[in-house]
């Protein structure tokens, strides 16, 4: 008989300030703009009908904020307390935090000897970059790719040896990068996919030791609130 797994929902947080003016944020905190406010209550309604069992999130307030918007717009989530986690945080920039992006990835080219940033993105890999920005950092505190990998795989084997077998539906509210690279090292068929959308579902499911896609930076099921 096969086994009941877990579908895990995760949900990038909407958008924030510093999102909105293109700036590094890994682990710094801003909040939510009106319209990632808006955007997340629009996701929220698109998961009413959802019974969530369980709901985890990332420490940082954006993601704190999106859980309970979604949880206020949910139809069966009396009882329900958001779990918080660090594991779940964005990756760490260093000193880069709050920086116009542009200009990181700049520098972070030229570290890796690439002539423009367009060059860089078309010919590293995503641990190629992490690890040029911790070389490119003054300071040399950002997150190098494998200390990130491991914080957000701890995480989710936390999550699998709760939940699994269950049959339940679980929603963890994380970060654009730490979902995409989640899904990308557990997920063989994802091939460089497009970066996240601001308040969008990528849905996986575990059973018989596998991980399975239901789907990815979806945003079909926003509703539109007047």
């Amino acid at each position: 008989m096969a086994k009941k797994g877990v579908t895990f929902y995760f949900v990038r947080h909407g958008e924030t300030y510093l999102n909105h003016y293109g700036r590094m944020q890994g682990w710094s905190n801003a909040p939510l703009t009106d319209s990632g406010v808006r955007d997340v209550k629009r996701s929220g309604e698109g998961l009413a009908d959802v019974k969530f069992d369980a709901v985890y999130s990332s420490d940082l307030t954006r993601t704190i904020e999106t859980a309970r918007i979604i949880l206020g717009e949910n139809k069966h989530a009396f009882g329900l307390s958001i779990n918080e986690m660090k594991q779940f945080r964005e990756v760490f920039f260093g000193s880069f935090e709050g920086d116009i992006g542009s200009n990181v990835w700049t520098k972070v080219a030229d570290e890796l000897g690439f002539e423009s940033k367009k060059e860089m993105f078309r010919n590293t890999t995503i641990p190629e970059r992490m690890n040029g920005t911790l070389q490119a950092d003054p300071y040399h505190d950002a997150e190098d790719f494998m200390t990130f990998w491991s914080r957000i795989e701890e995480g989710l084997l936390e999550l699998v040896d709760r939940h699994r077998d269950t049959g339940e539906n679980v929603l963890v509210v994380a970060h654009g990068g730490t979902i995409r690279y989640l899904l990308i090292n557990l997920l063989p068929e994802l091939k460089n996919p497009d970066s996240l959308l601001n308040a969008s579902v990528s849905v996986a499911s575990y059973y018989e030791g596998k991980y399975h896609l239901e789907s990815y930076n979806d945003v079909s099921h926003f509703t539109d609130i007047d």
